[in-house]
């Protein structure tokens, strides 16, 4: 495992203390948890619009067709 210090403003710092709290955790668990889930969005938009690119329209299309022309369920509507 690696260590790295962070400068934080104070009021961040004290926030960021209490938040932990709040969850049950450690500050380190808890900067650990918030990176990681910052670093699944960022990756996540990069590969989607990394597969966007290799999509092809008329395979859509073609899958698109063969969805069922139905209503949706009561709890599947907007």
């Amino acid at each position: 495992m690696s260590t790295l210090s962070v400068r934080l403003p104070e009021s961040l710092h004290k926030k960021l203390k209490e938040l932990a709290e709040q969850e049950g955790v450690s500050m380190n668990q808890f900067i650990t948890l918030a990176v990681t889930e910052k670093m699944s969005a960022l990756l996540t938009v990069d590969y989607l619009k990394e597969r966007a690119e290799r999509a092809d329209e008329q395979t859509f299309k073609n899958i698109m067709e063969q969805v069922p022309d139905v209503e949706p369920e009561e709890y599947d509507k907007l």
